[in-house]
């Protein structure tokens, strides 16, 4: 009879034994944080934050859908080298004023391949900073404002001009919203005073 409970005991111990190794591991994988995990998924230490984690169920973040329009390839190339991948991809809300690759085009020759220059990041960044502001406002909404401040720490006019949007100058030609905020396409780069 001893022999029979120590044959039904032995299972119900190792049963024991590896529920505690499973919630052990499972608090680890609770306490990790996100940003971890997907470096360790990646590997690769420079692609790290919520920018980089592979979401298909969620609306795309306005970077997302910068990524995703073949008109606004510079302005992702921009984004990249300055690093603000992550800060495009943070819960927002957010609006991105998102010059296409025309209004890149525009600017003086050179000037584009220069901001993208690794000792130019940080002008590169505040430039890309000075088209982002905290808020979720549509078209109409906009047209309620006289000035927009940046996340450059600078502000930028709004008008209306023949019932057309322009901020900074720069005339909204498309809105489309995003998981996190709102992205609307511009024909112009809204350069900051400083």
């Amino acid at each position: 009879m001893k022999t029979l409970k120590t044959i039904l005991l032995i299972p119900l111990v190792l049963l024991a034994l590896s529920g505690c190794k499973n919630d052990s591991q499972k608090e680890k994988d609770e306490t990790t944080p996100v940003s971890q995990k997907s470096v360790e998924k990646s590997g690769d230490p420079e692609k790290q934050g919520q920018a980089f984690i592979k979401d298909d169920g969620s609306r795309p973040t306005v970077l997302q859908i910068a990524m995703g329009s073949p008109d606004h390839t510079t302005l992702v190339a921009a984004v990249q080298a300055a690093g603000l991948e992550n800060s495009l991809s943070n819960a927002g809300p957010l609006m991105v004023f998102a010059p296409t690759n025309e209004a890149f085009a525009a600017l003086p020759a050179g000037t584009v391949e220069n901001l993208l220059k690794p000792e130019n990041k940080d002008k590169l960044a505040y430039i890309l900073k000075h088209h982002v502001t905290p808020g979720n406002y549509d078209y109409e909404f906009l047209k309620k404002f006289k000035k927009l401040g940046q996340a450059s720490n600078e502000s930028i006019s709004v008008e209306v001009i023949d019932g057309e949007v322009y901020v900074g100058g720069a005339k909204i030609i498309a809105s489309i919203p995003a998981g996190n905020g709102i992205v609307h396409v511009v024909d112009k780069v809204i350069l900051p005073a400083n």
